[in-house]
């Protein structure tokens, strides 16, 4: 059984001396921009990210001046500019055509769409994904898409396989909020649905992030059996049911798991 660690680089502390406040300010000015704050004045972006204004506004300024941020009178957004730095991390992701490929085939086969994410932190990120036509979220998922790990499928897929140490620190730490009357918000009974998801290595969360939503996620492995990620199908509650997940759909995932597999080295 696999059970490799996502090998996180040790960090440096805030009050490190090798810690760039100011590149952090910045940082946690282009992050506040969201779907739901896609333009805002400077009193919202201090707002958002606890800032004095006057440190915003150097920030929005100099982000303009670099060409990351629009100005129009009182208002702010991101610039186009700012999908370079996410194309910069899919370029040096290896392979990510071909796991767009095979997650695209897993659309055709079973008509639900398909992802792959990564960790990062208490959330995982999408950087690649396969939609079916019908959508399932309140939200809209795309690349980039962050999510909550403790109520995701893919999320739990991975905090399942990392090392005994490092699952236990992310149990102890990360916050366990209801989003539906159906999520697991007891430690102990999140600790064992991530031991049985080990054992079986895969994962099924029924309704526990939205109402209606089921899914499938098993971790996806680099050739030498090092954790990557973890790939998922997401259906309607109502269409498919978790007996047809597991007989039908999680052949094919696993398949394509195996396939994406063979291209990292």
């Amino acid at each position: 059984m696999n059970n490799i660690s996502m090998k996180q680089d040790k960090k440096i502390s805030f009050d490190s001396p090798d810690f760039v406040t100011s590149l952090a300010g910045g940082l946690s000015v282009l992050r506040a921009f969201d779907d739901n704050h896609s333009t805002m004045t400077l009193s919202e972006v201090a707002e958002c990210t606890n800032m004095d204004r006057a440190k915003a506004r150097r920030y929005l300024l100099t982000l303009h001046a670099l060409g990351y941020v629009h100005k129009d009178k009182r208002q702010f957004k991101l610039s186009p500019k700012t999908l370079s730095i996410g194309s910069s991390y899919l370029s040096s992701a290896h392979h990510h055509d071909i796991v767009q490929f095979y997650l695209e085939r897993v659309t055709e086969k079973t008509g639900e769409s398909c992802s792959f994410a990564v960790l990062d932190d208490d959330e995982v990120v999408y950087i690649a994904r396969s939609a079916a036509k019908h959508r399932l979220l309140s939200i809209s998922l795309s690349i980039g898409t962050r999510l909550p790990v403790a109520y995701t499928s893919m999320g739990r897929a991975i905090l399942a396989n990392l090392p005994g140490d490092e699952r236990e620190d992310y149990i102890e730490k990360i916050e366990l909020n209801a989003h539906t009357p159906f999520s697991i918000t007891d430690r102990e009974q999140f600790k064992d649905m991530l031991s049985a998801a080990h054992d079986e290595q895969y994962v099924v969360v029924d309704q526990e992030l939205d109402t209606g939503l089921r899914s499938l996620a098993l971790p996806v492995y680099k050739s030498n059996n090092e954790l990557i990620g973890a790939i998922n199908i997401s259906t309607n509650a109502m269409r498919v049911s978790k007996k047809m997940l597991i007989k039908e759909f999680l052949p094919i995932l696993r398949d394509c798991a195996e396939k994406i597999q063979t291209y990292y080295i």
